[in-house]
């Protein structure tokens, strides 16, 4: 698996943005679905250059969504994904996700 296909996009939420400003940093990502730990890490580390300790996986649920239309009500479904919170050494820090 490509290191570049393997993180899909970052979550930028008021949570995600508070585990940053903690002491241990931490990271949120989306991931591919099959990607595992060793995988996300070595990512991480080589597109920011910065050296993570730890890295967790979760799979976010799929939620129900409920829209109207002009004939009605229509039910669909939000996909599955996948979530790795990675945790940097202390004093490293991503560049990019600061003032986000």
């Amino acid at each position: 698996m490509e290191v570049e296909s393997v993180l899909l996009e970052p979550v930028v939420t008021e949570k995600t943005n508070a585990m940053r400003e903690e002491k241990s940093v931490k990271y949120v990502f989306r991931v591919m679905s099959a990607a595992n730990k060793l995988q996300v890490m070595d990512a991480v580390r080589k597109l920011f250059n910065v050296k993570p300790i730890a890295c967790n996986m979760s799979w976010v649920k799929s939620k129900k969504k409920t829209t109207r239309t002009k004939s009605g009500y229509r039910e669909g479904q939000k996909s599955s994904w996948k979530k790795a919170v990675v945790t940097l050494s202390p004093g490293e820090k991503i560049d990019i996700f600061e003032g986000v």
